[in-house]
């Protein structure tokens, strides 16, 4: 389906001019929102055990064992302009949460697994090692979602309390050239912004796709690639980038004192299918 063509004909009855409406465009994300209830059959499940080819042991890190956390099915995913999944086959994600969350860039990729196991491949249901914890079994059901970087996102703090609350002066450059632009840019922004959620909005427990830019991401995402094996404060230009270079891969609904993980990885390693080069960001919020 022409997603950005549907999105065009129904801004343009709003009247909003077309040159802003691209603009809009390029910023727009659709993901894939997996929530445990909807219409159709399932399209995999979070939790419960993974069916692995045949002969294939279990992922561990060494000798510590990953827990299953999504299991999806390529071919029943709607399909999005622009986010190179397989078209077929089973994408499974493992990660040892609570290592994870502190390894911090000092072994990158350590406690989690990206597999994608090829349609027709012989599978069967995999039997854990006596050690993992096996998460309830919750089958989710697919339904698209909008999704826009934080900074055009409507009341997100992090981005859009410097409007509010600094005086022009006291804003650094790059928050001036954001303010510029959408001021300038993007007159219809709420609008624009409005019409794509009408459009595509719903409830997840989790996303594939989209955006996932916020302060922790960011700093871990710097953390594993330069390798330094700590947390890196970095630049509000750094984020955006950031966003644009990387995509999610599953983004789990953030849980308050409680692990979740973000499976991120670069446009150019999901087309290639490269599996190795995703990173998981596992942030634990705690009072």
């Amino acid at each position: 389906m022409d997603h950005q063509g549907e999105f065009r004909r129904a801004a343009l009855e709003l009247g909003v001019p077309e040159d802003e409406i691209s603009r809009f465009g390029e910023h727009l994300r659709l993901a894939i929102g997996l929530s445990g209830r909807g219409n159709g059959s399932p399209v995999g499940h979070i939790g419960g055990l993974p069916r692995l080819p045949v002969g294939m042991e279990w992922p561990s890190a060494g000798d510590i064992p990953l827990p299953l956390l999504l299991s999806v099915d390529c071919g029943a995913l709607p399909k999005v302009d622009g986010f190179d999944l397989p078209a077929d086959g089973t994408l499974l994600f493992f990660v040892h949460q609570e290592m994870d969350a502190g390894e911090m860039g000092v072994h990158p990729g350590q406690y989690a697994r990206v597999v994608h196991v090829a349609e027709g491949t012989e599978t069967a249901v995999a039997e854990p090692p006596e050690s993992t914890r096996v998460g309830k079994r919750i089958d989710v059901y697919a339904k698209l979602r909008a999704d826009l970087p934080l900074w055009l996102q409507e009341g997100d703090e992090d981005w859009h309390d410097f409007w509010e609350d600094l005086e022009w002066v006291d804003m650094s450059s790059f928050q001036q050239q954001l303010a510029r632009y959408m001021e300038r840019e993007l007159p219809h922004l709420d609008e624009l912004r409005s019409l794509a959620h009408d459009l595509w909005s719903s409830d997840a427990l989790l996303v594939i796709g989209g955006y996932a830019d916020d302060e922790m991401t960011a700093g871990s995402i710097l953390a594993k690639t330069l390798g330094k094996g700590q947390w890196l404060p970095y630049l509000e230009e750094d984020r955006v980038q950031l966003a644009s270079e990387w995509i999610p891969l599953a983004n789990e609904g953030r849980v308050y004192e409680e692990p979740y993980t973000k499976f991120m990885i670069r446009h150019e390693d999901l087309a290639a299918a490269r599996w190795d080069k995703a990173l998981s960001v596992t942030v634990f919020d705690a009072p």
